[in-house]
């Protein structure tokens, strides 16, 4: 599904030493897969998780797409596979406070080329346990169910990927398990899910775990 060669990101500032994010890194993840990439702050993963996702470009390497150059792509071939592929979660929920729970899971629907979009919102909303809340604003949501409407969200479209950045951070360790049992459920149903975090023991839910430090690679570990 996605194959990466040799890839390489430096961000180049005026009167400062380049920061090289990320150096020579290759892997492949497959249909199917649950893999993690751990590493500290500042260690470059999440300038992986953003090319990764298609919301930043390499400075060298290959990096395919379902065997398709992603450099080669138009900018709107990007987006459509930013919408209907990729779904994204983050750390932060980026919910809009004034609107529900239903409305903030309809919002990439908007983009999408569907004709009828009845019921997709309050299906996905009950995959995540928020059946009963569908109509609650994010003020009158905890944590964990604010980061529960975030997955929906990004499952709405039935994407093939599942990328998500620190999404257990903003939580307590209870509201973080229930979030990492919803994506191991999303996993056994045949999603790819591609977790970012720093931590190891969030990781140790994934079946494949790379390591990553000052920008590279040091090893994949599989999880028994």
């Amino acid at each position: 599904m996605i194959s990466i060669s040799n890839l390489s990101k430096t961000y180049k500032k005026e009167n400062a030493q380049p920061v090289f994010a990320v150096q020579n890194i290759t892997l492949h993840i497959e249909r199917g897969d649950f893999t993690a990439i751990v590493g500290p702050s500042g260690s470059g993963k999440s300038t992986l998780m953003n090319i990764l996702g298609l919301l930043d470009v390499p400075d060298s390497g290959s990096y395919q797409f379902e065997g398709k150059e992603v450099s080669l792509m138009t900018i709107d071939e990007l987006a459509d596979i930013r919408n209907s592929n990729i779904g994204f979660v983050f750390q932060q929920f980026h919910l809009l406070p004034k609107i529900s729970a239903k409305e903030n899971v309809e919002l990439p629907l908007i983009y999408s080329n569907r004709t009828n979009i009845g019921g997709m919102a309050e299906n996905v909303l009950a995959q995540v346990g928020l059946k009963e809340r569908m109509h609650h604003t994010s003020a009158e949501l905890s944590g964990g169910q604010q980061q529960r409407v975030a997955i929906a969200r990004a499952l709405v479209n039935d994407p093939d990927i599942l990328l998500a950045d620190e999404p257990t951070g903003n939580l307590d360790s209870e509201s973080g398990t229930e979030i990492i049992n919803i994506f191991k459920q999303l996993h056994s149903s045949g999603k790819t899910i591609i977790l970012i975090t720093h931590d190891m023991n969030i990781a140790s839910h994934a079946q494949k775990i790379l390591k990553i430090v000052d920008g590279k690679l040091l090893n994949h570990t599989a999880v028994s």
